[in-house]
């Protein structure tokens, strides 16, 4: 009997502010795991890589991606699939910017790690194929966003 490697989850603190959330890498890993127990045989043996920057830092990246030339709370880049045998599988990588989840968390009455927590499994969730292109994409996403964070005692985010 085989027994695969759960999630792994790689945590790059690219910026500073994020000091002042000694939680944060905790937090993400927390959310991360409970978002890989809902699809167990998408994320065994895989790793995924989360990089905690700052408003720049995504800014950069969402133009140098996706051509928008402005921070965003969260990016995700799903891996490419790798060859046969690599392990761990790379999953992808997101990204999350202090500045604008500092300021969405407070412009919505929210604690800071309830919003990090959802932009964690929001950025999780892209990576093994969940979007919100469509409202009927938008709704199954948001569902089980809702049904993980609950389990994390994060209060429905869409409320």
């Amino acid at each position: 009997m085989s027994t695969q490697a759960p999630l792994t989850a790689d945590i790059l603190i690219e910026a500073d502010c994020w000091q002042q959330e000694p939680e944060a890498s905790d937090l993400v890993r927390r959310a991360l795991a409970q978002a890989a127990k809902h699809s167990p045989e998408q994320v065994a043996d895989a790793e995924v890589a989360i990089m905690l920057t700052d408003d720049d830092g995504v800014q950069a990246l969402n133009r140098d991606w996706r051509g928008i030339d402005k921070p965003t709370n969260v990016l995700s880049f799903p891996a490419p699939e790798p060859a046969a045998g690599i392990r761990p599988r790379p999953l992808g990588d997101i990204a999350i910017a202090y500045e604008t989840t500092r300021r969405e968390a407070e412009s919505e009455s929210k604690p800071f790690a309830h919003h990090l927590s959802h932009l964690a499994v929001h950025g999780f969730l892209h990576l093994i194929g969940y979007d919100h292109e469509t409202d009927d994409e938008a709704e199954t996403m948001e569902n089980l966003e809702r049904e993980i964070l609950s389990q994390l005692g994060v209060p429905d985010p869409y409320r």
